[in-house]
């Protein structure tokens, strides 16, 4: 017995003029979904170096199971809209910031060998107010903050507040507005 499109629709059952499509927010889950999928996949081919078929699919299986979970981490629904440039931007970023890097691994290699060593290390706490306004943006600068050698980054708040140590005034003096600046070309704030 065959019930009919109408007896479907009277019956409280959806009819296929009736059915929503994807909302936004489904369609940026799956494109963070699909894109952290294969960036972490990607990475574990790279790192796990057993290209057999079990580790293949316990590859899979593992990044299925953690972008499902992260998705949203990794590319917040704001910054989808400005990717292909943001991660141009970014790649060209990451040179720099190895770059600067070594400067200051340069720069604490000389404090820590100098024959006055006590008299050159002088370190301080540092305060200043960041122009940038995205968690990611603030969150790379922390970041690029610590990594560099003689910085730490103390605190930094979600309204720019940025507090971090240095070991000498020299190293605090320029890099982290520079970096600021950086950053917010990356990140077109």
């Amino acid at each position: 017995m065959a019930v009919t499109e109408q007896e479907n629709y009277h019956q409280g059952q959806p009819h296929s003029s009736d059915m929503k499509l994807a909302s936004p927010r489904q369609k940026r889950f799956s494109a963070s979904f699909f894109i952290t999928f294969f960036i972490m996949f990607g990475l574990w081919l790279v790192l796990s170096g057993r290209p057999d078929l079990f580790h293949i699919s316990l590859g899979i299986i593992s990044c299925f199971i953690v972008s499902f979970f992260s998705a949203d981490l990794l590319l917040p629904s704001p910054q989808l809209k400005k990717m292909p440039g943001l991660w141009f931007r970014f790649i060209r970023y990451i040179p720099w910031l190895l770059y600067q890097v070594f400067i200051a691994n340069i720069h604490v290699m000389y404090l820590v060998f100098h024959p006055r060593m006590m008299d050159v290390i002088d370190p301080r706490i540092m305060k200043f107010k960041s122009r940038l306004t995205s968690d990611m943006s603030l969150v790379t600068l922390a970041n690029s903050i610590t990594l560099t050698p003689g910085t730490i980054t103390v605190y930094i708040s979600i309204y720019g507040d940025v507090t971090f140590h240095v070991i000498d005034i020299e190293s605090g003096k320029t890099l982290p507005w520079i970096m600021e600046a950086r950053i917010a070309e990356v990140f077109d704030e």
